[in-house]
Parts: C-alpha cells; sequence; structure tokens
C-alpha cells in the first residue's frame, strides 16, 4: 500500500527510494479520508469472504477439530478479507504487515493437530498483533515509525512467545497512533510513519481512535479472530469502545511487558480484543504468568488463570452490585448520556443493583494536575532507553536519536504534526535530585488517588462489585491538520491505579459506535468477566460495520 515500506525493505532502502515522500503519505492518508458527510452517505457492501463475518474462536475451534477447515485454509480466508477491506474496498488500513511465515506456520500448525490433537482452544487461530509487540521473526517491530525500520528483536515479546506456544497463528502486524500516541500533543489517532491513517471501519471519516486503533478496527472488520493492544491510558479501552468490540485492559502485571516497546512500566498493559467478551477472554488466558523480564508480574502469581471462559455468565449481572459514574468521567456528550443511561436500565433490568451515582472522589484532581504527565514524561525517557540499549537497532540507541531521526525525514515522519511530547521528555534531566524527587511525589500522587482514595474508596464505601463508566465520545471526524477532537473518556482512573477495565459495545448514535466500560480493584478479571458477559447477553448491542463512506453530520 502506498506509503508503507514493502514487507522486508529496510527503513534505508525505503527513504533512498521515496516511497513516503510528503505527497505519497499525503495521498495515501487522505485518498482514503471522504470528503464531508453527505445526506444518504455511501456505504461498501462487505467484499470479503461473508463466512468469517462474526464467527467467533470457539465457532472456528469447532470447525477446525471437524476438519470443516485447515488453519492454513482459515489464514488464506483471512487474508483474502485482509486484501479486500484493509488494501482494496473501504481501505480500512488498519493491517501494516502480513507475516511472510503465516502459511507455513498454519500448515505446521495443521500436521501437528493430525498428529497429537490441538494445544488447546486457540490451536490454529489466526490473531493480529500491535506494531509495538517485539516479535523475532520476518515481521518489523516498529511502533508504527521508520526509525525502526532495519532491526529485528532479539527475543519474541513474552506475549507474543506465550500465543505461540497456545498455538497461535501470528498473521501480522497492526497500525497504530505512532510510538502509542506519545510524541506529538495534537496528533491524529490511528496515524503513523509507516501506515498512514488507519480508518473507522463503522465510518470511515471518522477516528479508530488509539493508540492501538488498527487493533480495534481490525476486529470490528473482522479480519482477525483476535488481536492483542497495549494501554498507558485508554489506548485499548477507546479503541474498543469507538469500534463496537469487547477490549481488555488487564490488571497491571497480570500480562508481561517485556520485549514491548514501553511508555511507562508504571502504566503500561498488554491486553486482548475481541468482538465477544468469550473471545477476547481466550486470549487473555494465554497471555498471564510471572515472567522474570517483567518484575511486575511476580504479584500476580496465584491470582491469574488460564483459561478466563471459565468465569463467563450470561446472567453475570444477577445480584451485583454496580456503581454508576457521573462525574468527570461521564456526561462529556449528550449522545453518549442516552447510550449510557439505556445501559445502566438494561444492567437493572438483568439484575443487577444499582447505585447511582457512585462517583470516585478524586476524580476531579485526577484531570486537574500535570501529575500524570509528569510520570509518563520521565518514565519514557528512562524505559524507551533501556529497551532501545537492549534492541541492538544499528542506528536508533536513545529518544535523542529518535528526534534527530524525525527531523532528518521530517517530510515522512512530520508532515501533518511534530513531536514535542518527544522534546518534553528528553528535556528531563533523570538524574537530577529535584526532578527525582518530583517525579515521586507525582507518582505517589497518581496510585493514591487512583488505589486508597479514589476506586477503592468509592467500592469499599456502597459495596461495590464494580463501577461503570461510558468509555469514550463517538468517533470524531478525522483531523491530520488539527489533531483530535478528543471529547472525554474514563480510562484514567484504572491507568493511574493499574486496575483492570473491560470495554463492551453499549449502542450506537447516529451509527457511531459508544462502549461501556466496567472497572474493578486489582486482579479482579473473574468478576469484571461477569458481569462483562452478562451485559453482553442483556443487550447484545454489537453489530457489524458497514463501512459507510461519510458518517452522519452530528
Amino acid at each position: 500500500m502506498q506509503g508503507r515500506p514493502p514487507d522486508g525493505m529496510s527503513r534505508r532502502a525505503f527513504l533512498r527510494a521515496g516511497a513516503a515522500t510528503a505527497a505519497t503519505v499525503a495521498s495515501a492518508g487522505l485518498a482514503s479520508v471522504p470528503a464531508p458527510a453527505q445526506a444518504g452517505a455511501e456505504s461498501f457492501a462487505d467484499p470479503g469472504p461473508r463466512d468469517l463475518i462474526e464467527v467467533t474462536i470457539a465457532e472456528l475451534q469447532a470447525r477446525l477439530s471437524s476438519g470443516q477447515m485447515t488453519s492454513r485454509e482459515l489464514v488464506e480466508r483471512y487474508l483474502a478479507r485482509i486484501a479486500a477491506i484493509d488494501r482494496n474496498g473501504p481501505r480500512v488500513n488498519s493491517v501494516l504487515q502480513i507475516n511472510p511465515d503465516v502459511e507455513d506456520i498454519a500448515r505446521g500448525l495443521d500436521e501437528e493437530r493430525r498428529k497429537k490433537g490441538a494445544r488447546g482452544p486457540l490451536h490454529g487461530i489466526p490473531i493480529l498483533i500491535k506494531d509495538n509487540i517485539d516479535t523475532h521473526d520476518r515481521m518489523h517491530t516498529t511502533a508504527g515509525s521508520l526509525a525502526l525500520l532495519g532491526s529485528t528483536p532479539a527475543l519474541d515479546a513474552t506475549v507474543a512467545s506465550r500465543l505461540r506456544a497456545a498455538g497461535v497463528v501470528l498473521l501480522g502486524k497492526l497500525n497504530l497512533s505512532e510510538w502509542a500516541n506519545f510524541r506529538s500533543s495534537n496528533s491524529s489517532s490511528g496515524w503513523s510513519g509507516r501506515g498512514g491513517q488507519c480508518l473507522n471501519p463503522y465510518a470511515l471519516d471518522r477516528t479508530p481512535c488509539g493508540s492501538s486503533s488498527g487493533s480495534g478496527a481490525a476486529v470490528a472488520a473482522n479480519l482477525c479472530a483476535g488481536a492483542l493492544g497495549t494501554e498507558t491510558d485508554g489506548s485499548i479501552l477507546c479503541p474498543s469502545g469507538i469500534n463496537m468490540v469487547v477490549g481488555i485492559k488487564p490488571t497491571l502485571g497480570l500480562t508481561s511487558r517485556a520485549g514491548v516497546i514501553p511508555i511507562s512500566h508504571n502504566q503500561d498493559t498488554v491486553g486482548p480484543f475481541g468482538r465477544t467478551v468469550a473471545d477476547a477472554a481466550a486470549v487473555l488466558g494465554a497471555m498471564v504468568g510471572v515472567d522474570p523480564r517483567d518484575p511486575a508480574t511476580a504479584a500476580s502469581a496465584g491470582r491469574f488463570f488460564t483459561d478466563y471462559t471459565r468465569f463467563l455468565d450470561p446472567q453475570g449481572l444477577r445480584g451485583a452490585r454496580i456503581g454508576v459514574i457521573r462525574q468527570v468521567f461521564a456526561g462529556f456528550q449528550d449522545k453518549v448520556d442516552v447510550v449510557y443511561d439505556a445501559s445502566i436500565d438494561a444492567m437493572r433490568r438483568a439484575g443487577a443493583a444499582i447505585v447511582d451515582p457512585a462517583d470516585i472522589p478524586t476524580a476531579q484532581d485526577m484531570v486537574s494536575t500535570n501529575d500524570e504527565f509528569t510520570v509518563l514524561l520521565f518514565d519514557f525517557k528512562a524505559d524507551l532507553n533501556a529497551y532501545l540499549a537492549g534492541r541492538g537497532d544499528p542506528q536508533i540507541h536513545t529518544l535523542q536519536d529518535l528526534i534527530d531521526f524525525d527531523n532528518a525525514h521530517a517530510k515522512d515522519e512530520l508532515p501533518y504534526f511534530g513531536q514535542d511530547i518527544f522534546l518534553s521528555s528528553q528535556a528531563m534531566d533523570l538524574n537530577d535530585p529535584a526532578t527525582v524527587a518530583a517525579y515521586r511525589t507525582a507518582l505517589a500522587n497518581d496510585q493514591r488517588r487512583g488505589r486508597q482514595d479514589g476506586i477503592d474508596r468509592v467500592m469499599d464505601q456502597f459495596s461495590l462489585d464494580a463501577l461503570v463508566a461510558p468509555t469514550n465520545s463517538v468517533p470524531w471526524k478525522i483531523d491530520l491538520l488539527d489533531g483530535d477532537h478528543f471529547l472525554g473518556g474514563s480510562s484514567t482512573p484504572t491507568s493511574l491505579a493499574g486496575y483492570p477495565a473491560i470495554n463492551v459495545p453499549a449502542g450506537f448514535s447516529f451509527g457511531l459506535p459508544i462502549g461501556i466500560t466496567f472497572m474493578g480493584r486489582a486482579f479482579s478479571e473473574p468478576t469484571l468477566l461477569r458481569l462483562a458477559s452478562g451485559f453482553e447477553a442483556a443487550t447484545r448491542a454489537r453489530k457489524p460495520p458497514q463501512f459507510v463512506r461519510a458518517g452522519p453530520v452530528i
């Protein structure tokens, strides 16, 4: 696709060939972004193989187990959908790269199934992963940047290795907001120098959110059985909400971050996307476990489960106590409020006891201080430099090297927005006692506001099983020149606390997706999955996208 280096091409060859000139990048991004919406907006009929639309992982595994199809055939069907929908037709632009070895991998898993049987529920299942998750293979890992083309990580990320061990077919890498949306304060979510602008399959002129933009869009468009994304603050929840899929942001330490290009070891998590709660739960179970490469996972010992599908319950809301957030993390868009209130009514009808309101006492402090940004700027420089030192890239060793690369290749990397966040992080003196003291104070404030004075306090006060909030606004128009028009979301409390959250499709406004987030205490994934599956069964809100060329005027 235009604006993207062909598989296997190094950054140097790509840049020498001029394949990502400013004009080409602009064309690649804007040619897929429709003109302003008009009445009677055009939509694409789904041009891909239809036998994969809304199929679940369990259904796919049944087909494989019965011999109805092989994993290689399944891979070929998904590749056909990617070609028809992502590369052509609607051109969602969610997939950066197909694994060049994918058919051989699928063939090997088919042979293993014939000789030994399946490894488990994910054997032979194609999964796409975000392009900030290391793979030691012929795929690139670049965080969407041209700067890291040409080097290969020494090891798989632990989560990638665990998926392979479960028999997953790593189908390819997904587009994302470059550097997980931590480069510029006026970026367009879903844009990367390597891939261009990812689109929302429900309304092609609107944002897929980010930073796990491709993860949400590809799952929504039925281009894979599931996907992995990462979150620091909203990067799983927002794209799952805005793309009408399920996203699980796990407790910090439940899944390893080893081999994942970092922002902050204090907030980063890796989690699954699926069209159903069951699909996301199945993938989560293959990812968990203590990992010596990530010390934070030690806290999960004795608290993780290799099968999270055991907690699914279509009656899971019955008898549950749900607290309704109304302040700060709700009420940011009237169209969302309508769906949110309808969701609360649906929970009540499904047997939940609703406590309304149940606001987080520290909510205003969370958003009115710079403490979170202080922590992220400090951590990003320290954690990224540590990652790059182990990466072994011949040119890029530090954050300053990335800044220099972007400046040297501004027409490719800086055509729409700059790198002010990079510059602010680089300016942090990690050895200055005053800077370190300010960082430690900010981190302590964040964790206190998120945990004991925040989520824990309100849940204790009302004896709650979970809190709920609207995940996000409806998707806004893509604006490459001025960046995101973000109205509100509810990811910050669990991000500061390091606690889990699950987005579930809740409904539509003017054809645009809206999600609802269930959040709770550390390692409460079993409870949240029970509630989320109960809500899903009660509402059945998800509908596949129609690839509308231009969404309605709002």
